[in-house]
């Protein structure tokens, strides 16, 4: 038979059992750019009620678990399109991590989800589940992560910038809140990835988001559970990587993943590119000035765009970015109006630049300092809402206050808060912080006037306890709950520099970058994957429903597969068979498989495709998430607005648009 014909005669031979060579033997199919030309999708398992946010095979490749937005963990035969097992796993919210404990016949799953907690759970006895519980992170857990040939171990990460070593012959379950015994490293900052090297099964790589990816040595490390806990953040530090034009800036990093002779890394960023370097490298350090250089804070863009949480518009093969839409003459009248708010947000946010600079400039010009004063009152307004009208004369601390009858704004240097009230309750927002400040739920009574007396070079704490004598209870809780939160962070920062210092004595090598790997668009989720395939490829998934491969050693795209209506988030290779598993938005699980009779590569759609998610992955770098009662809050005060305006300007209806 010709050799072109080959293949498929062995994927046939393979249905009808009678395949009889290596594993390895088939594993090499995957190695040759013919293979991933003919990928093509074999089938659908709709085995999920909402997105899959998780998919991992078994150590032999027979059987597929994957966890879903609708917090059932299932067990899936692949090719014979079976459920196994399908078992609520009693999360209370989505599951974004699950794995089979090796050595385990299959039996014992780990899994984690956005409700900070772990179930350790045996699914021998389906319908009749065991279950234990871990309630020991304090927000999402975005990894779980089993030791190779380890059936009794496992790590975990999440939110709370924790790594959580478990050990269930010590114990099985844990319902301390914020417990820290099992606690490895403290990293300080929220860790969404990890992966440990095959080769090194003590090595152990985090991303964090500060942009960087560190490797641990698991061997220095240890918890209070087994005696020997290391409070040093430093401690265990081999390797810190950071791309330069990402030093000081705050980018997630949605995957790790080792080749498999561990000899590179693979790191996914969001709102970046996909970049390969070789952990035992240490050019970098060698480049220190230049690093020096660009350690300073970088400002994030200002917010240009508002998205409603849970819309998808801008993703999917078919979505389009504002500049082409705008060429083509597509007019929606949703995006019309979340372009107004993203409009008004926006200036909030340049007005509050341009004021914290003028003041910058006043600190060198040696002005004097000023008394400044506002007054804060409550009024009834129909249908039990409150509104808060607030008057300014001279601003020290508090840069602005933006007002409309529903909605009160105030920004403080390098932050932002914006009060949403209804009845008597209250919701402060936050910008400049991972997770959004407590919502603060107080009754407004009476008035408040504040008088206080300062200086420019005043701190925010300094004058809020000038001002806490004269608040009323609301704003008095308030002002407590970010005075703690502030010095909460000045004490993080300190710890970040000291640990900084630490590992800058202890000469820890600093990698920089052999390849990038781009075209593809990573900003919508936070557990987008990019992993090896064999050892000539690279994969991901994108924000525009596609699946990218790329040739490992070059950086050239040799294949584009169209495998979600939304975001394809996970990508897994069967670990001996030519066959892929995806999943993402969709409420299904792709397999994938060169079923193709010819290599076909659409060059010239996957230039389109690169084009577009270039100018997309820009627009959404100043696009931020909002949810709908935020949305509902700024349709109400820009319909006050309106109202405002045509009653003192006749002309405001009658087709004359103000530039205002």
């Amino acid at each position: 038979m010709p050799r072109t014909s080959k293949l498929i005669w062995d994927l046939r031979d393979r249905s009808l059992g009678l395949d009889e060579r290596t594993n390895f033997v088939r594993a090499g199919y995957t190695g040759t750019r013919e293979f991933v030309q003919r990928l093509k999708l074999e089938s659908s398992l709709t085995v999920h009620g909402g997105c899959v946010n998780t998919i991992c095979w078994n150590d032999t490749g027979e059987y597929l678990l994957s966890g879903s937005d609708d917090t059932n963990l299932v067990i899936t035969n692949p090719y014979t399109r079976k459920v196994l097992v399908a078992a609520p796993s009693q999360h209370r919210s989505n599951i974004y991590s699950a794995k089979f404990m090796p050595e385990s016949c299959d039996h014992w799953i780990v899994s984690s989800a956005g409700d900070g907690n772990i179930h350790y759970t045996n699914i021998s006895r389906s319908p009749d589940i065991t279950r234990y519980k871990f309630t020991c992170h304090h927000g999402t857990v975005y990894k779980i992560l089993t030791v190779p040939n380890d059936p009794y171990t496992f790590l975990s990460c999440g939110e709370d910038g924790t790594v959580r070593w478990f050990d269930v012959r010590l114990k099985r379950e844990c319902s301390k809140s914020r417990c820290k015994e099992d606690i490895l490293i403290n990293c300080r900052r929220a860790v969404s990835s990890m992966a440990i090297s095959p080769a090194e099964p003590y090595c152990l790589a985090l991303g964090c988001s500060d942009s960087s990816v560190r490797i641990y040595d698991r061997r220095m490390l240890g918890t209070i559970t087994t005696g020997s806990f290391s409070s040093g953040g430093a401690t265990g530090i081999c390797l810190r990587f950071v791309p330069p034009h990402l030093i000081g800036r705050s980018c997630r990093v949605t995957s790790l993943s080792y080749s498999t002779d561990g000899k590179e890394v693979l790191a996914s960023y969001s709102s970046d590119y996909i970049y390969l370097f070789d952990p035992k490298n240490d050019q970098a350090s060698k480049l220190k000035e230049l690093a020096e250089s660009k350690r300073k804070e970088q400002h994030q863009p200002f917010v240009k765009r508002l998205r409603l949480r849970g819309d998808w518009s801008d993703t999917g093969p078919r979505a389009r970015p504002e500049s082409e839409r705008e060429r083509d003459g597509e007019s929606n009248s949703n995006v019309s109006l979340m372009q107004r708010m993203s409009s008004m947000l926006s200036r909030w946010f340049e007005e509050a630049s341009q004021a914290q600079s003028s003041r910058a400039r006043s600190r060198t010009s040696g002005k004097p300092s000023h008394s400044w004063a506002f007054s804060c009152t409550c009024h009834a307004i129909p249908k039990a809402t409150h509104s808060i009208c607030i008057s300014t004369t001279k601003l020290s601390s508090i840069e602005r206050f933006s007002t409309v009858l529903n909605m009160v704004v105030i920004i403080i240097p390098d932050k932002l808060y914006m009060c949403l009230h209804t009845g008597t309750e209250m919701e402060w927002h936050s910008r400049g912080s991972v997770e959004a400040e407590r919502q603060s739920r107080t009754e407004l009574n009476g008035s408040a006037a504040i008088l206080a007396t300062g200086s420019d070079d005043s701190s925010d704490e300094t004058v809020a306890s000038r001002c806490i004598s004269c608040m009323s209870l609301w704003l008095y809780n308030w002002l407590r709950r970010t005075a703690a939160a502030r010095i909460q962070e000045i004490f993080r920062r300190r710890k970040e520099r000291k640990e900084m210092e630490e590992t800058e004595a202890l000469s820890i090598k600093r990698p920089i970058a052999k390849l990038s790997f781009k075209g593809h668009r990573n900003s919508r989720t936070m557990i987008k994957e990019a992993c090896f395939w064999g050892n000539n490829f690279v994969l991901s998934g994108s924000d525009c429903g596609h699946i990218f491969i790329w040739d490992r050693h070059t950086g050239e795209h040799v294949m584009l597969l169209e495998a979600d209506n939304h975001v394809v988030n996970c990508l897994q290779p069967h670990p001996y068979e030519p066959l892929l598993a995806s999943s993402g938005i969709d409420y299904d699980i792709k397999i994938w498989s060169p079923m193709e009779e010819f290599p076909s590569f659409d060059r010239v759609l996957t230039e389109e495709v690169i084009v577009r998610n270039e100018l997309m992955l820009e627009e959404n770098r100043t696009t931020i998430t909002v949810p709908a009662s935020f949305m509902l809050r700024m349709l109400a005060s820009l319909s006050h607005i309106r109202a405002d305006r045509f009653e003192g300007d006749p002309s405001e209806g009658s087709g004359q648009e103000n530039e205002d």
